[in-house]
């Protein structure tokens, strides 16, 4: 491997750059996704009080620290920016609740859904955090003590939910002095569409979830694109549109959404293993239609029957699903993503085709809930280097920890003789602890311990991966699992697999497990299946036994686990390119965000 290995970063460094320090978007101003137990929330019995999670960051971060004074963000309105209660929100995220543009970057105020693009976030971090994130000028507050890790967090939890006005935001509760209302799902504001001639845009076709709930489900829909793709974003044959940049929004209730090039030929979409398909949405809502009308459903979209799996495994006509996890055409593994590709990366797929969409969502509150997301996609005219996705999913159910133990398991990843790798990023479920992936020579290249948001690292140059000696060109990944063991070395029911716990959707495909440790009375004694509750009582026949506990185990629910590595890369000159005359699928949006960094 040629060039310097990169120092790792906690958190991708991000340069801000601006035109004048007066002028600062948070001039002067003293000043993830969390998948926790929702619904209604435990007696509280602090005397503070909050409407919302919002009303929670203007008094503690706005007002406590001195930006809302007139000198700051009051009455002067500093760097356009007005932080005052009856204006805040308007203020960072506009009228249309997009977000709103700073002056001194491309960046909005606030980005619904992505701390990493929000310019507020970045400039707080950048006092909590030093070294984390790299801006123009001092970060705020300026010349005052910083936000507080919880506090800093808690703005992090309200922008990943889509920065809403009022309401509760899961897992904030947890980080304020404070009681909050009950929490309640949240509609996101939609993507808008990118402009005609510079992209498309997919539409999920909205997705019931039943009050604490979680699913993962594959469904088929067809798409055709032919007359909004012009000319110059095509290839060769004029049967692909080729994309360099990505950008998912979805409801915060998503654990990912994965959209997928099925390979199922057009007159096979009548068969039988997709079942009827019907309106979904819209003004003809349940009715019949055909799905290569896009407009047979009005408003709505036009959809095969809904089936629980894990990446769409087993769906659809025989023959076409065994590889359709390896035809990733995009999404994320998070509410938001956005993805500029390396100058001259490209990726393509056909004008018009059958998709499969797997969403893995969940909803934690008491109220019943439609998931809604939109994904756009952005042409490009400058296509030299076919994009190369990295999804490492060869030992993906490979942790297996017994209950009440820690274990750490690696696997290994040959890149291609001449790979350009730009960015690494990382999926497990909750109780992956630790991830992290390794050069040939041992360097640390990527970590990340929030599996829920987890880091997108960026190569800036690439990683060079020339040598003709494939352990010169070979990735150790590595992942730490806790199946149950407390912060002092206890056994720990409320955090171990509990089989009690696994979703029906889980149960009925992969994700079952057999009890083999108690998880009440005796706990961590071993028992023996679901009926062997006696084993575990504290005395004979107590009847206070329960077991429960299981070895971690493979599976689609946030209570089983994976482990994937996820990149991209591409090849350089001079070494053998991937085919270009067919699709060239551009995997998950959540490896290299371009932050905007530059000035305008």
């Amino acid at each position: 491997m040629s060039s310097p290995m990169p120092r790792f970063r906690a958190t991708p460094i991000v340069t801000i750059a601006c035109m004048s320090f007066a002028a600062m978007l948070l001039a002067a101003c003293g000043g993830g996704g969390s998948h926790t137990t929702g619904g209604a929330q435990p007696e509280c019995a602090s005397s503070a009080q909050y409407d919302g999670t919002f009303a929670a960051i203007q008094d503690r971060i706005f007002e406590r620290h001195g930006c809302t004074e007139n000198s700051c963000h009051g009455s002067s309105v500093a760097g356009g920016l007005d932080l005052r209660a009856e204006v805040a929100h308007m203020s960072l995220l506009g009228e249309q609740r997009q977000g709103q543009k700073s002056i001194e970057s491309k960046l909005n105020r606030v980005e619904p859904g992505d701390n990493e693009r929000s310019y507020l976030w970045l400039k707080l971090a950048a006092a909590t955090r030093p070294g984390s994130v790299a801006i123009v000028g001092a970060p705020m507050p300026n010349g005052l003590a910083p936000l507080s890790e919880d506090d800093l967090e808690l703005l992090r939890r309200w922008i990943y939910a889509g920065a809403p006005k009022t309401g509760t935001v899961e897992g904030t509760q947890d980080l304020i002095d404070a009681c909050l209302p009950e929490v309640k799902p949240f509609t996101i504001e939609p993507l808008p569409p990118p402009a005609r001639g510079d992209g498309v845009q997919f539409v999920l076709a909205p997705l019931p979830l039943k009050a604490r709930s979680e699913r993962e489900v594959c469904f088929a829909t067809y798409y055709d694109f032919t007359d909004q793709v012009p000319a110059d974003a095509k290839d060769p044959s004029g049967q692909y549109f080729r994309y360099a940049g990505q950008e998912l929004r979805q409801d915060p209730q998503s654990h990912h959404l994965v959209l997928l090039y099925s390979g199922v030929p057009v007159e096979k979409i009548h068969d039988p293993a997709f079942g009827e398909w019907t309106c979904v949405g819209g003004e003809q809502e349940g009715d019949t239609c055909e799905p290569t009308d896009t407009k047979s459903c009005g408003s709505g979209i036009c959809r095969s029957r809904v089936m629980d799996t894990v990446g769409c495994v087993g769906f659809g006509p025989p023959g076409f699903g065994a590889s359709v996890f390896g035809r990733q055409i995009g999404g994320a593994q998070a509410p938001q993503a956005y993805q500029k590709l390396q100058e001259g990366v490209f990726a393509q797929i056909p004008l018009k085709g059958v998709l499969y969409w797997s969403p893995h969502a969940f909803n934690l509150t008491s109220e019943d809930f439609l998931l809604n997301g939109r994904l756009n996609f952005t042409f490009t005219r400058d296509a030299r280097f076919p994009l190369v996705p990295i999804f490492n999913v060869g030992t993906i159910f490979i942790a297996d920890a017994e209950p009440y133990t820690i274990e750490t398991y690696c696997s290994k990843h040959l890149l291609a003789r001449g790979t350009r790798l730009f960015g690494l990023t990382s999926h497990t479920h909750k109780r992956g602890k630790r991830f992290w992936v390794t050069g040939p020579d041992g360097t640390m290249l990527f970590e990340n311990t929030i599996y829920s948001d987890p880091i997108k690292q960026a190569y800036d140059p690439p990683l060079e991966f020339d040598s003709p000696n494939p352990a010169d060109r070979t990735l150790t990944y590595c992942a730490t699992y806790n199946n149950g063991v407390a912060a002092d070395g206890s056994p720990d029911p409320q955090t171990v697999t509990r089989a009690s716990r696994v979703p029906l959707s889980a149960r009925q495909t992969i994700g079952a497990c057999i009890p083999v440790a108690c998880a009440a009375g005796k706990i961590g004694a071993a028992c023996n299946g679901e009926n062997d509750d006696a084993s575990c009582d504290s005395s004979p026949g107590a009847g206070d036994g329960d077991c429960d506990a299981c070895r971690i185990t493979g599976g689609e629910s946030t209570e089983n686990e994976m482990f994937i590595l996820i990149g991209q890369a591409y090849i350089a000159e001079g070494y053998p390119q991937p085919d270009a005359t067919g699709p060239l699928f551009g995997g998950l949006a959540s490896i290299f965000a371009d932050t905007g960094a530059e000035p305008h």
